[in-house]
């Protein structure tokens, strides 16, 4: 004996297993109730409910709408994510300029502190530098208090002491102090024609000018007869 019920039911048959055996349960629903989806026929043909996917359809269309939407959305958090890797690329050049600026200026401060200190410390020591070279002139910088001058003044060269000052350089104000004024038909311009005390200076920093004699041109015109 076979029970049926309606289309897409499913069916009962125990006449196979005969009247003292359990029941087989055949199922007959033409959509799977897991899935959703319309099962093949016997000819593997798909159910009616296939057409619901075909080209046209509410469901295709939906389905195009879902792509073209998410489509979109992802070029949105694209361009959302190329504009926060732009900002933050221009934060760090911009901290990277501000550091090395600041590198700069830290290293600049440190030498002009190291400048000023050597050359406070360098002044309070010409005036032996003076006794030095008056004693070379007279010639009494002989022996060990030679070789001890000598050392001395290899010493500050080391630490950037130069001296400057030549006889008949153009005098300067910049870096000459004029003690002795006088006029000559020799000169052109004033210069410097006897250098009375040598200038110093540690790098572009004068720590005493040169003290020398100048001459300026001789202007006067002789008396007419």
């Amino acid at each position: 004996m076979t029970a049926r019920k309606a289309e897409g039911s499913t069916s009962v048959n125990t006449r196979e297993n005969g009247s003292g055996e359990e029941p087989v349960i055949r199922d007959n629903r033409k959509i799977d109730p897991e899935t959703g989806k319309a099962r093949e026929t016997g000819n593997g043909e798909p159910g009616q409910a296939d057409t619901a996917e075909q080209p046209g359809s509410p469901a295709a269309a939906a389905a195009d709408s879902a792509s073209s939407a998410g489509a979109a959305g992802a070029d949105l958090a694209s361009v959302e994510l190329a504009a926060q890797l732009a900002e933050r690329t221009a934060d760090l050049q911009r901290l990277q300029a501000e550091y090395s600026n600041y590198r700069k200026r830290v290293e600049r401060d440190r030498a002009a502190v190291k400048e000023m200190a050597v050359a406070g410390a360098v002044s309070e020591l010409l005036p032996v530098l003076d006794d030095i070279g008056r004693a070379r002139d007279h010639g009494e910088l002989t022996g060990g208090f030679a070789k001890v001058g000598e050392s001395f003044e290899a010493a500050l060269a080391k630490l950037g002491l130069t001296s400057f000052g030549t006889k008949g350089e153009p005098f300067d104000p910049m870096v000459h102090e004029a003690l002795v004024h006088s006029y000559s038909p020799d000169v052109t311009e004033p210069t410097c024609v006897e250098i009375l005390q040598s200038g110093y200076r540690i790098g572009e920093r004068v720590l005493r000018p040169a003290r020398v004699a100048v001459a300026e041109p001789d202007e006067s015109t002789p008396a007419d007869n």
